[in-house]
């Protein structure tokens, strides 16, 4: 029987237990992409934490492509020096980092890269003007792509993760709600799977047989005529055909009526109501081999532990949770075993958004306020 603090294994990248960061985006970056003193204590403290493997916030690949002032970069080579004092960091505080790569696609922001966001089509459902990639810039993207991977690589990041996930252009390419192509990129799912395929390859190439790569998918996309669990499962197949060494499930889109959580934020969960997407998990372990990474909504020890023992996930991911107590891994495994203090409230991206950086505002309130 699996077990959450036993050594495990992807592809050769020895962790410490089953616990993973979810990449979330810190608002730490400095606005030219470089990384700062903050992000990498943020990483660090994680680390100490004891969380097996950190995955960092999305790292834009392509200057279009980017989303906000704030956001990581590794798009230029110079970029490079920064990232690699991050996981020399990591790696002397005893953790596992993985850099997380994007290209925002529609959901990129003109007003801070200066340049006409490209998606799989024209408008591609957002709210800002996107112009359809041309069969060239999806070469160029392509490419970008695995550049960015090799200077994962050579700073020193333990595996990288490709985001393909919450509406950003690969997850635009593989859901016909936003995918409207009549090329070889569009249509059936083998066609609007082909970029993230072809992302796939090229990343494996400039990082190697032995380098770690995953990726974070949805496992469904809660729009009309957006990508289904099944057909989740599906890609998920394909990428364990051209080498993916684990896929981390994660569900919606900036535009999905449920967003990234299926259950109203704020309100303290059942057990039952914790794990947002275990059906789509149970038709993935089904179906496909390679590790399963699992995100949504898990808070508490018993339900982590209910996953790995039962076969429905191989390893945890949480989010928020390490936001609210960066610690708390350590803190299960040393016998504490409360749930998580998070809520749910997303009040820790309201700092991220205004400049001051991600944290828990909630807990941060709770440590301000008068006794007695």
């Amino acid at each position: 029987m699996a077990e959450l603090f036993e050594r495990t294994g992807i592809k050769g990248m020895e962790l410490a237990n089953r616990f993973v960061r979810s990449a979330t985006w810190e608002g730490l970056a400095a606005r030219d992409g470089s990384v700062t003193s903050r992000l990498t204590e943020m990483m660090v403290e994680l680390a100490r934490g004891e969380v097996g493997l950190i995955i960092t916030s999305y790292a834009f690949v392509s200057p279009e492509g980017r989303s906000n002032t704030t956001q990581l970069g590794a798009c230029e080579d110079r970029l490079t020096a920064g990232l690699r004092e991050m996981t020399e960091q990591v790696h002397a505080a005893g953790g596992k980092i993985a850099l997380q790569l994007v290209h925002g696609g529609c959901a990129s922001n003109p007003g801070v890269t200066g340049l006409e966001p490209l998606g799989p089509s024209e408008g591609s459902g957002q709210n800002v003007r996107c112009r359809a990639a041309g069969t060239k810039e999806i070469s160029r993207i392509i490419s970008d792509f695995s550049r960015a991977s090799g200077r994962a690589k050579e700073a020193g990041f333990d595996a990288v993760q490709l985001h393909a996930a919450h509406g950003f252009l690969l997850s635009q390419f593989l859901s016909p709600a936003f995918n409207r192509r009549t090329d070889d990129y569009g249509g059936p799912l083998e066609n609007r799977a082909r970029l993230l395929l072809e992302v796939v390859k090229g990343v494996r190439e400039a990082v190697g047989p032995a380098c770690p790569v995953l990726v974070k998918i949805n496992s469904e996309d809660f729009l009309d005529a957006g990508m289904t669990r099944q057909e989740s499962v599906e890609v998920s197949s394909m990428l364990e055909e051209a080498s993916v060494d684990a896929v981390e499930f994660s569900g919606g889109t900036v535009i999905s009526p449920e967003k990234l959580s299926p259950v109203r934020p704020g309100r303290l969960r059942t057990p039952e109501e914790e794990v947002y997407y275990r059906e789509a998990a149970l038709l993935y372990k089904k179906k496909v081999s390679i590790p399963l990474i699992l995100v949504g909504g898990i808070r508490s020890l018993e339900v982590a532990e209910g996953l790995v023992h039962g076969g429905t996930a191989d390893y945890i991911s949480m989010s928020r949770p390490l936001i609210c107590e960066p610690g708390l891994v350590k803190r299960w495994r040393g016998g504490d075993r409360r749930p998580s203090e998070c809520v749910s409230d997303n009040a820790c991206f309201a700092p991220a958004s205004d400049g001051r950086g991600l944290y828990c505002v909630t807990m941060e309130k709770k440590r301000k306020k008068p006794r007695g």
